[in-house]
């Protein structure tokens, strides 16, 4: 008996404790310290918000539009410049064109050979005026006159070398000399024609000269 009375029996103590009713009756609302899962079952909603990058600026791009405006730009003012420098230029001296005119053309020794060698000389009085008041004219070497039949060169000579002051005008005698083999239908209609005394003869000059503006000589045209 007495063996019996001091056997210890195992106690659950968690299920003595347990409740056998909920703390909170099923129609109250529940507590705000009770079960968070239980009174959120779902996670809070976050909201993504994707970071934007910022392209990097476009150096090369932007420096290239800078050069290039600035070179239209400088353009532009010396486009400017000169064209009132010109204008300027030509309210100051009112350039005028020079005129020129052959007042005589006449053969003076006529001669052809067995071989169909023409030897002419002709005899050229050129007429040169200078309309300007503050432009003078240099007349430079290089220059060639001709005279031509049908196409065909017969003589050649060349500008005398002088300068043409302002609101001047200069009369020259020239002589053109030359020697040319013609064939001879060419040689046929020539002669026949000087026996009229009207021959169709073409005088062409190429005559270099420098344009002098006030003190400033400028290149050769």
């Amino acid at each position: 008996m007495a063996a019996d009375a001091q056997r210890i029996h195992p106690v659950d103590l968690e299920a003595a404790a347990r409740p056998s009713a909920p703390l909170v009756p099923r129609d109250q609302p529940s507590s705000d310290k009770g079960d968070p899962s239980a009174a959120n079952p779902y996670p809070p909603y976050r909201r993504t918000i994707p970071l934007s990058h910022s392209r990097p600026p476009k150096r090369n791009r932007s420096c290239f539009c800078k050069c290039l405006c600035w070179t239209i730009l400088l353009l532009i003012v010396f486009i400017v410049a000169v064209a009132a420098t010109l204008g300027i230029l030509y309210w100051i001296f009112d350039p005028k064109v020079p005129k020129y005119s052959v007042n005589r053309l006449s053969i003076s020794a006529f001669s052809v050979d067995t071989d169909l060698n023409v030897k002419a000389a002709f005899n050229v009085t050129v007429t040169a005026m200078n309309p300007n008041k503050k432009i003078g004219i240099y007349y430079v070497d290089g220059s060639e006159l001709n005279v031509l039949y049908a196409g065909t060169r017969l003589c050649s000579g060349e500008f005398p070398v002088f300068y043409q002051g302002h609101r001047n005008t200069t009369v020259m005698a020239l002589m053109l000399n030359g020697q040319v083999k013609v064939g001879s239908e060419l040689l046929n209609g020539l002669q026949e024609q000087q026996r009229t005394g009207m021959v169709p003869l073409t005088f062409k000059g190429d005559v270099p000269v420098k344009v002098k503006f006030g003190a400033l000589k400028l290149w050769k045209v």
